[in-house]
């Protein structure tokens, strides 16, 4: 949330408040959530407090990240607002804003986070950082992302959690500079960026990306579309001189 500030100052937005008490407020919750519950937990969580941590976490991710919004008066009914912060996150790309360029930069560059981070998973961003919380995060990594067993980079999950990571921020900063030499601002890069990797879809115009009338950001994004519907497991073997990987893939294939 605190992220989009930095474009609400640039444009002049006077949606500044409404982020830091929606972001600080949320780290305060977390923090004490964090705080009044540390113990010594087991090596590894069970399959069933993994599918638990996931639906929990998804809606706890949906139901703070609907504040700014509300805090703001952008989207000023909590059903609403619920529904526009879980379409992002679970990247649905369905929305209930008429006039999406009425609303303030900050909170549109928090609309677009939203899918971004759940394109990949926040549970997937989480146990980046598990060691931290000295806890195992296999279960939780297999309620989280679908798939078999032995598409894992590495046997540590966090690990595979942070490669994943790695590649999903570089091929993110990838479009977004080639979207900015096709003309957009750096703004409106991130943001379609973010919309493309996730597959979300959300936009900062109402036409889209119509908007633009530029052929060369529309193949930019045709081609990211392409890398972010692809097994991300597959681009680290390609980055690792294993390319062929691709066609071995029966679902690349």
């Amino acid at each position: 949330m605190l992220l989009g500030i930095p474009f609400s100052i640039y444009y002049g937005s006077d949606d500044i408040p409404a982020l830091l008490i929606s972001g600080l407020g949320t780290a305060l919750v977390g923090a004490i959530l964090w705080i009044t519950n540390k113990m010594e937990f087991r090596e590894e969580i069970t399959k069933r407090d993994g599918y638990l941590i996931v639906t929990l976490g998804w809606l706890a991710a949906s139901f703070f990240g609907t504040l700014p919004f509300i805090i703001y008066g952008a989207i000023p009914n909590f059903t609403d607002a619920f529904f526009e912060t879980m379409s992002g996150f679970t990247t649905t790309g369905a929305t209930i804003l008429n006039n999406i360029e009425a609303v303030p930069y900050g909170l549109l560059f928090w609309r677009s986070m939203t899918h971004w981070l759940g394109g990949m998973g926040i549970i997937v961003l989480s146990l980046a950082i598990l060691p931290i919380l000295g806890i195992g995060g296999m279960s939780l990594y297999q309620a989280e992302v679908a798939g078999p067993s032995k598409d894992k980079l590495h046997p540590r999950v966090q690990e595979t959690a942070k490669r994943l990571w790695a590649i999903y921020v570089l091929l993110t900063l990838a479009e977004t500079i080639l979207l900015m030499f096709g003309g957009m601002s750096l703004f409106d890069a991130l943001c379609h960026s973010f919309g493309t990797l996730a597959s979300g879809g959300f936009s900062t115009k109402n036409a889209s990306i119509a908007y633009f009338n530029s052929p060369f950001i529309e193949y930019v994004i045709i081609v990211f579309m392409f890398f972010a519907g692809t097994n991300f497991t597959l681009h680290y073997f390609a980055l690792k001189g294993k390319p062929f990987n691709y066609f071995k893939d029966s679902e690349f294939r």
